[in-house]
Formats: C-alpha cells, sequence, structure tokens
C-alpha cells in the first residue's frame, strides 16, 4: 500500500537511508560534527541534529570530544560507537586455526591461534572452530555470544547442493556431511563459510590494490594454487563453490592428471604452484637452493632473484613468468578482467620485477590486456577478508534503523 512505513520514498525509508550515508561517513572519516556531518550529507543544520540524536539514542554513535583548537564555540564530536557490534572470522589451514574478532568499525580487538598439527587432529572441526572463537572472544574482553557474526575460510568450498566440503582434501576433519549443522548447533550466531582465496579477494577489493575495480581476478600462489573472479563487483563462486580451482587447470607443458580432485593437483598446480620453483631453480643452475618447506623455499628464492637481477636468478624469474601466463591467458581470454591481482607469498616475492615479465608474457599469449598488479593485502589475508565479509552484512542489519 502506498504511503505505508518501508515502502521507498517514505519518510521512514529517506531517514534510514540519511542515517547509513552518515555512519558510511563516519566509518570513512572518522569523528565529525554536526557541522561537517550536515556539509558531507546535504542535510540541514536542523536535519542533521535530528539524524545525530537519533543514530545516539539507538547506540550506533557517540560523542568523542569538541573541536577544540578552532575558531568560534566548540563542536562536540561524532564516532561511530565501535561495541555497537563485533564479528569473527577463522582462518582454516591443515596445520592451525587462525581467528580474530573486530569491532563494527573494523579494529581487531582480540585474536588468536590454534595448531592442528597431523592429518589426524586431536581436536574435530566443531572443537577446533569454538576453541579458536573462544580464544579471540576472550581476547577481546568478549564472550561467543556477544559475536554478531562468524565467517569460516577454508581451502576449497562447501558445495551449496551437499553442503559438504569439496576441493580440499588435505583438511583433515572437515567433510563430514553433518559438519555444517553440527556448527549451526554449536554456534549462537549466523555463519557463513567462504573459499580461503575467495576471502583474499575481498580483502584486496575493500583494502587494497583491486579497490574501485568491480571486475578482477585474484591469482593466489602460497600452499596452493587458485584464484578467485569478481564480476560486476560480486564474488563468482560458480555452481558448485568450484570457480577459480585453477589448480586443476590443464595446461600445456605438463602431462594430463586424470581424477585431479583425487590426487589435490592439475596440470596448472604442477607447472607453476610453489612446488615447481625450487625444482626450476635447479634445473637452471641457480645455486642455494633452500631446502625446507616448498612455499618457504620458493619465496625465498624469487625474492633473491627479484634482488639480483641476471644470470640464473634472472633465467628462473623469466622461466616462471612464463608458466604463471600460460595459465593466466586462458582465465583472461574467457573472462576479460580489466585487472588481475598477484597473490600469495610466493608470487608477491617476485614484486614488481616478476610483475612486469608475466605481463610482457600475458601480452604474447592473450587477446586480453588486463593490468597486472601485486597485491597490497599481505599481512593475514584470508582472516581480513574474513572479518570485511562480516563487517558488510553486519552493517547492513546493526545499521538498518527503518525497522
Amino acid at each position: 500500500m502506498a504511503g505505508t512505513a518501508g515502502t521507498p520514498g517514505t519518510p521512514r525509508v529517506l531517514r534510514a537511508m540519511n542515517d547509513r550515508a552518515a555512519l558510511d561517513l563516519l566509518l570513512e572519516h572518522g569523528p565529525l560534527s554536526r557541522t561537517r556531518i550536515g556539509k558531507l550529507t546535504g542535510l540541514s543544520k536542523p536535519t542533521a541534529s535530528q539524524l545525530l540524536a537519533r543514530l545516539e539514542a539507538a547506540g550506533l554513535v557517540r560523542v568523542t570530544g569538541t573541536t577544540e583548537g578552532r575558531p568560534g564555540p566548540n563542536a562536540r564530536l561524532y564516532a561511530v560507537n565501535a561495541d555497537a557490534a563485533h564479528v569473527a572470522g577463522l582462518d582454516v589451514s591443515p596445520h592451525r586455526v587462525r581467528a580474530a574478532v573486530a569491532d563494527i568499525t573494523g579494529r581487531t580487538v582480540g585474536s588468536y591461534e590454534l595448531p592442528t598439527p597431523g592429518r589426524r587432529p586431536a581436536r574435530g572441526a566443531v572443537e577446533q572452530v569454538t576453541e579458536a572463537l573462544d580464544g579471540a572472544a576472550k581476547a577481546a574482553g568478549l564472550a561467543r555470544s556477544d559475536v554478531h557474526r562468524l565467517v569460516i575460510g577454508t581451502p576449497g568450498a562447501f558445495d551449496p547442493g551437499t553442503g559438504r566440503l569439496r576441493y580440499a582434501s588435505h583438511l583433515p576433519g572437515w567433510h563430514s556431511p553433518r559438519l555444517l549443522d553440527e556448527l549451526a548447533a554449536a554456534l549462537p550466531m549466523p555463519v557463513e563459510y567462504e573459499n580461503d582465496v575467495n576471502l583474499v579477494a575481498i580483502a584486496e577489493q575493500r583494502l587494497g590494490a583491486a579497490r574501485g575495480h568491480p571486475d578482477f581476478v585474484l591469482l593466489w600462489n602460497q600452499d596452493g594454487l587458485g584464484a578467485a573472479l569478481v564480476l560486476g563487483g560480486r564474488l563468482h563462486r560458480g555452481w558448485t563453490g568450484g570457480a577459480g580451482e585453477v589448480g586443476f587447470l590443464p595446461v600445456p607443458g605438463t602431462p594430463l592428471v586424470r581424477r585431479v580432485t583425487k590426487a589435490n593437483s592439475g596440470g596448472y598446480q604442477e607447472l607453476a604452484g610453489s612446488r615447481a620453483v625450487p625444482r626450476l631453480a635447479r634445473e637452471l643452475g641457480v645455486p642455494d637452493v633452500p631446502a625446507g618447506p616448498h612455499t618457504e623455499a620458493a619465496a625465498t628464492l624469487l625474492a633473491r632473484a627479484a634482488d639480483h637481477g641476471g644470470g640464473p636468478h634472472r633465467e628462473l624469474l623469466r622461466a616462471y613468468a612464463t608458466r604463471l601466463a600460460t595459465g593466466l591467458a586462458s582465465l583472461v581470454s574467457v573472462l576479460d578482467p580489466e585487472l588481475v591481482v598477484l597473490g600469495g607469498s610466493t608470487l608477491t616475492a617476485g614484486g614488481e620485477v616478476l610483475r612486469a615479465l608475466v605481463q610482457a608474457e600475458l601480452a604474447e599469449l592473450a587477446a586480453a590486456r588486463p593490468r597486472l598488479v601485486v597485491g597490497d593485502v599481505t599481512e593475514h589475508p584470508v582472516l581480513r577478508g574474513a572479518l570485511q565479509s562480516a563487517l558488510a552484512a553486519t552493517r547492513d542489519e546493526v545499521f538498518d534503523t527503518s525497522r
């Protein structure tokens, strides 16, 4: 019915739109005066005053100080009430679960890391999640029930049709068909599940190199090789959540691998994954190839090669850039993205030198001409993406004053 509360254009909806605009400005700029909020929103002083009074009464903003030191009477400064809600994120890997809690402004207020060594962890998946979440909440001075929403990042993806984790056979204890129901029963807040590389893309989209770009591909290479696809500003997950599982992509230069999901590897993974870098370095005669975990060895070799500049180090960068561009050419030929972000320690270690070489090789192999950049979010990117995802949904709920 026209004119009812909640109908677009009614006073309640318009007030809610102004409220949200003001809250977003406070998140972006920090504490602001009533006059400044009025100028930024285009609202009159009386309307801005009413808006701030309404948000203060709802517990969404609070006075944090005054504009001391400026000409004229001191004006009160308003900021988003950081305690209006809290969210949590989890980054799950075969060897540890990393958790963090953030307030509604996005500030991390508590973190915790739970080691899970071995292929048969002593704790089941539900116990891992609850212990890590409780540890981060305790570090923030909160209880589990104080967390408004939780986003869990894992390798692979939960199939929306079956509820089972796919594409991640290396994550022990996470493949029960009852797992999502068990987690829902154990946790008092809404829980969302997302592929870890998709969460890195969210972090780059909100905080890093992909800000302002509605279409981009994130190529990730750390413990495994994967991609995330953002089209029209939204993640493209695919029918079973498997969009971006490019480690299985058949590419020239490696034999075809049958039943790749059972082997947890494929052509592109074998050609350009982090395990390939030490092997390639030995073939090219690079001295002092480090032993130890392949991810750390690959990052060390590529960082050293980028700094060294010549000889077999340069050949390593060129050869590896060709391998990366080989698989990337298939992606960009189909998607034609505006931007490709290179992320993960294996790719960021090569820095601008490796990026430029991949850009040049890609120009030879694909008709599409995306711009390549190195990712900006290098510290706990999966966890930061999980928090950003949880914050976006929670702000939409908590900041909705039309209800």
